[in-house]
């Protein structure tokens, strides 16, 4: 038996590939699939099934692509969510890999038709592991708002019910492989461990430390940000997800005078870091590091939109179109040839924003302070008097804060890169002087400077 993770860089996604006797099942899989393709090559394997434990919302997801290149089943549970599975199991049904079999086991919680699948050696009554995709995560489990906001504590109970009912039987000593890691919008909370077991988890995981009634309400309490893309994820993924878009090579290189004549009919989205961005960028562009696209990028752009990409250089073009692809994004129509130099170096306009330290910060007077991060954060430390957006939703309430354009605007996140795609948003609408704080509330909290907690007003 082996087995290999596969982790998607942005989201913290991970799929495996899990092999016995030459038969390959994937679990699951994102949209570009040439490296499980390779993997299978490498290992000599035929890609029997491809194994879905949920409909994602994060990421587009290949299982039909898979199959149509592999002939591999389809499998997934018998919930009506995943009727256009090939071999739809129910709880306690099970089907073989080689020597090994692999249990169905419905989770319900995060999403109605969750599917956890845990394997069998045939050598031990126990289990050897389980895939938990967003049902069991390190530290942590999925969030609950996502099938019904009003009913997330109900779903918190009812991912408890399946994580005791379902998972804890098990046994200690299986191994869990869940669908995401530290730094996924799936879920908050995460530990970043390079492997867990069922009875690691009941040792540090809230879902064992606390009772049923803690759990949902803590659980169900979570205020986390729901990215407009997760509507578009669930409509594809329900259809088993979309093939790989070759949108860096349909995409067009473009000489600054060409890239400023177009850039009019859709969306600037400049990928350096917010500070590069601060000292110069091209007027009206959005904010969001490379990085953060696969999150970000969905905040301020839609399936819908044309987009033109401002890059450091030419090699950071094919990552960038690989992230808005994962979540859906295929409308990159060109990119800056060269990369922000080759603007600076012609005679178009260039725009800018500011940054300023905490330290100015403190020692300065009647400086607007906009605060970008979620909720939960803002309220558990903020600077005094700062007025808080969350940046996802920054753009439609924009008009609702009680914010001056014509005086200067502090922006502030954690370390300063949601504070970049803050600023970006603040500069498109017409604020003269804003400034993102160097180092977020991360230095802020070093430097031992006074908070406020709570909600905003």
């Amino acid at each position: 038996m082996k087995l290999k993770r596969f982790e998607t860089p942005g989201i913290s996604h991970y799929a495996y590939l899990l092999v016995d006797g030459g038969e390959a099942a994937l679990v699951d899989p994102r949209r570009d699939v040439d490296a499980y393709l390779e993997a299978l090559r490498e290992m000599g394997a035929r890609l029997r099934y491809v194994v879905e434990t949920h409909r994602h919302e994060d990421f587009v997801m290949g299982s039909a692509h898979l199959k149509e290149l592999t002939g591999a089943q389809v499998v997934n549970g018998k919930h009506d969510c995943f009727g256009r599975g090939d071999l739809r199991l129910d709880d306690g049904e099970s089907f073989e890999l080689g020597d090994l079999k692999i249990v169905a086991l419905h989770t319900p919680g995060h999403t109605p038709e969750s599917m956890c699948w845990a394997v069998y050696t045939g050598e031990e009554e126990q289990a050897w592991g389980v895939f938990t995709g967003d049902t069991l995560f390190f530290g942590d489990t999925g969030r609950t708002d996502l099938p019904d906001e009003d009913r997330s504590v109900e779903n918190a109970e009812r991912i408890y019910d399946s994580v005791h009912d379902k998972l804890l039987p098990l046994g200690d000593g299986t191994l869990v492989f869940p669908a995401h890691g530290p730094g996924s919008v799936c879920g908050s909370g995460m530990a970043d461990r390079a492997s867990s077991t069922i009875g690691l988890e009941r040792e540090y995981n809230q879902v064992f430390q606390l009772d049923r009634e803690e759990f949902a309400k803590k659980k169900g309490g979570e205020r986390l940000p729901r990215p407009p893309y997760f509507r578009h994820m669930e409509e594809v993924n329900l259809r088993g997800g979309l093939p790989p878009a070759p949108v860096a090579a349909r995409a067009t290189p473009l000489d600054p005078g060409a890239f400023a004549e177009r850039r009019s009919d859709g969306k600037v989205i400049d990928v350096r870091e917010p500070e590069a961005f601060a000292s110069a960028h091209v007027p009206d562009a959005y904010s969001v590091w490379l990085g953060g696209l696969p999150i970000f990028g969905g905040w301020v752009a839609s399936k819908d939109d044309a987009i033109y990409l401002c890059t450091d250089g030419d090699d950071d073009v094919a990552t960038a179109c690989a992230h808005l692809s994962r979540i859906g994004i295929d409308g990159v129509r060109g990119w800056l040839a060269g990369g922000f130099p080759s603007w600076r170096g012609s005679g178009e306009a260039m725009a800018r924003a500011g940054v300023i330290t905490p330290r100015e910060l403190k020692e300065s007077k009647g400086l607007q302070v906009l605060d970008v991060r979620e909720a939960d954060e803002y309220a558990s430390g903020h600077i005094p008097d700062a007025v808080h957006c969350y940046v996802g939703h920054l753009e439609e309430r924009l008009d609702q804060l009680d914010l001056d354009p014509s005086e200067p605007v502090v922006v502030t996140c954690g370390v300063g890169h949601r504070a970049g795609v803050g600023v970006s948003i603040l500069r498109r609408r017409g604020f003269a002087d804003v400034r993102n704080l160097l180092g977020g509330m991360k230095r802020w909290h070093a430097l031992d400077y006074r908070t406020d907690e709570g909600d905003a007003p």
